[in-house]
């Protein structure tokens, strides 16, 4: 993955929202992260997950509080663009 970004503005030219529950969230090299993960084989749901959340938490503040609604929102997302290919 490619060095964190310079500064702000940088970092939200990469910027795909997400709907975490409710919300629709602005997630920092969402693209990156999925391709990322995707490249790594991973077979399990677990390992994925794991794997999409450590990735966003390097370029995204992740409340603990809501860590695991993320995860699952990363999951379909990852899901569905799996799907696509």
């Amino acid at each position: 993955m490619d060095a964190k970004p310079c500064c702000a503005s940088s970092a939200a030219l990469k910027a795909r929202q997400l709907k975490i529950g409710n919300e629709p969230v602005g997630i920092t090299r969402l693209d990156e992260i999925i391709e990322e993960v995707s490249d790594m084989n991973l077979v399990s749901e677990v390992e994925i997950g794991e794997a999409l959340l450590k990735r966003t938490e390097t370029y995204n503040y992740v409340p603990l509080a809501v860590a695991q609604e993320y995860k699952s929102a990363l999951l379909q997302e990852y899901r569905g663009r799996k799907a696509k290919r």
